[in-house]
This record gives structure tokens, C-alpha cells and sequence, in this order.
């Protein structure tokens, strides 16, 4: 199926230096996202304590939530929305210190209590509790940093065999580029940084170099049968011949992403979004980031001749 047209020229070179704009704006809104927000949100798997999930019959402002809990004596360390508004679901946080291991069990009975007697609460239910032990949490925050740091030297050293040096860089810049726009993301919105959430990223960089790849390969091509064609030139024709390809490949993502993200209620909503807005940004970077590195270096490497 072609979406675009045979001989359709589009002048994504000539965008590339505003679109490098609009890339550093980004990257510079999510660094200082992070930085205000002192980190992503690092969910119980990564923190330690106890977290626990509930739904509610009335929609609750949140330090309404924590009022309740907080006369209880056992003080959130923090409450969050999940999902939408509708669902009226919250996720609680509560430190080791405030909810020990052998304190669960009778926090839990407490908390059901309150479930039957407190008129903000009356009617809910606890739908999950969670216990991770601060030792536990903090080896988990490695493995995810090293899981998603592999992940970009494994395709960086495959597209190295492949391709070339610059072409591989490109690809990495890209991934980069991505992971952190996406993080800025859930920074931005406030969301919960789950194990979840790193399987997100981790799908996200895959969706992203495939792109990227696939306009590498056609570059690769137009390389061997146009010698005398400007470099900028075949980048060009590259992404346009492979832009049918592209569109069809987002718009299928998007068409499961998006009903995921409206009805498949709060266990998978932050993970949806996560994937919304990597697939967004992987589709965008796969045109303008990763091949305006690949021109850069060739413009470098001409200019050093």
C-alpha cells in the first residue's frame, strides 16, 4: 500500500536545522523537568516500601487521600492518581520506616476498615499491596540503568558491523534523544517510574532503531547507484522513498496504542503513555536526529579531505 505518492519530494534535509531546534528545546524542558522533580518519581520497586493500590467510590483530591490515611497514623510518603479521572483509582506509597514488613498485614486489616467506616472511603476496595525491601530496590535501579545503557551499546555495535561509524552514532544520538525526551515526559506528567516503565524505554529504543535502520538501508542503496548525487541529496530520497513505510508502521502502533491508553484502566495506562510518546518521538528522530548526524559527519569528514 503507498500512502505517498511515486516522485514525492518532501525537503526533510532543508527542516533539519529547525527541527535541531525544536530536539535541544525538548531535551532542555525534560533535563530541567528531572532536575526540578530531583530524578524521575522512582516507584516501591525501586525505593523500597510498601505500595499500595486501591479504588475508590468517590473521586478524591488527593490530599484528601492523604488526610485520611494521615489520621490512621501512618502518613503517605506519596499518593498518585492512576489512570483517568473516572477511574478513580490512587496508588500509595509509604516508606520502610512508616509501614515495616511484619506491620503490613495489620496496616492492611486497618486500611479495610477505614474502607467500611470512613465516609470518604466508604465502598472502596484495596486492589494490590506491594512490598519491596530498600536493598532490593536500590539493586533494581542498576539493572535498569545498565539494561537500557546495554541496550544502546549492543545496536550501537551492530549497526557498526552493518552500516558504518557515523551511521551507527546516528542511530545512538537518536536513542539517546528519545530516552530522554520520554523520560522528560514522565517527569513532566508526574508519573510513577516503574519496572513497567523500563520496559517501555526498552520497546521504545527497539521501535526507534528499526526505523532508523530501514532509512539507513535505502541511503545505503542510493549511496551505490547515485556517485555523483550530493550526500544531502540521497539522505533525502532515502527518507522519502521509505516515508510510506514509516507513516503505515506509526499510524498501526497508534491505532493499538490508543485504545489501550482510553480502555485498558490504570495497570497499563503510564506504561501506554510511555509507549504513545516514545513511538512519537522514535518516528521523528528516525528522520531528522539520526540522519542529520549522518550528514554532519560526512559534511565533517568531506570538509577534513
Amino acid at each position: 500500500m503507498e500512502l505517498i505518492k511515486p516522485g514525492t519530494h518532501v525537503n526533510f534535509v532543508g527542516m533539519m536545522k529547525k527541527a535541531s531546534f525544536l530536539s535541544i528545546a525538548l531535551i532542555v524542558i525534560s533535563i530541567l523537568s528531572l532536575i526540578y522533580h530531583k530524578g524521575p518519581d522512582w516507584g516501591v520497586e525501586f525505593t523500597g516500601g510498601t505500595e499500595i493500590h486501591i479504588k475508590l467510590q468517590k473521586d478524591l483530591e488527593l490530599n484528601q487521600v492523604e488526610k485520611v490515611l494521615e489520621s490512621t497514623g501512618y502518613a503517605p510518603e506519596a499518593v498518585q492518581r492512576l489512570g483517568l479521572t473516572g477511574d478513580k483509582e490512587y496508588l500509595i506509597r509509604f516508606s520502610p520506616d512508616t509501614v515495616k514488613f511484619d506491620q503490613i498485614q495489620g496496616f492492611q486489616s486497618k486500611l479495610e476498615g477505614i474502607m467500611k467506616d470512613n465516609p470518604e472511603f466508604k465502598g472502596g476496595s484495596i486492589l494490590r499491596v506491594d512490598y519491596i525491601g530498600p536493598r532490593v530496590g536500590s539493586e533494581l535501579i542498576s539493572k535498569a540503568i545498565i539494561s537500557i545503557l546495554l541496550g544502546c551499546v549492543g545496536i550501537l555495535i551492530y549497526i557498526m558491523f552493518r552500516f558504518e561509524f557515523s551511521f551507527a552514532m546516528g542511530a545512538v544520538i537518536a536513542l539517546v534523544h528519545d530516552t530522554i525526551i520520554t523520560l522528560g515526559a514522565i517527569s513532566i506528567t508526574d508519573k510513577e517510574f516503574s519496572l513497567a516503565l523500563v520496559a517501555a524505554l526498552l520497546t521504545v529504543i527497539g521501535f526507534s532503531v528499526n526505523d532508523t535502520i530501514v532509512i539507513f538501508d535505502r541511503i545505503r542503496e542510493n549511496l551505490k547507484k547515485s556517485e555523483k548525487t550530493s550526500f544531502r541529496e540521497i539522505v533525502n530520497e532515502g527518507i522519502n522513498q521509505t516515508l510510506s513505510r514509516t507513516i503505515l508502521t506509526s499510524v498501526t502502533v497508534f491505532l493499538v496504542l490508543i485504545p489501550l491508553f482510553i480502555l485498558g484502566g490504570s495497570v497499563i495506562h503510564d506504561f501506554t503513555f510511555t509507549l504513545i510518546v516514545g513511538a512519537i518521538v522514535g518516528t521523528y528522530s528516525s528522520i531528522f536526529v539520526a540522519s542529520s548526524f549522518v550528514i554532519y559527519w560526512r559534511h565533517r569528514k568531506d570538509k577534513a579531505a
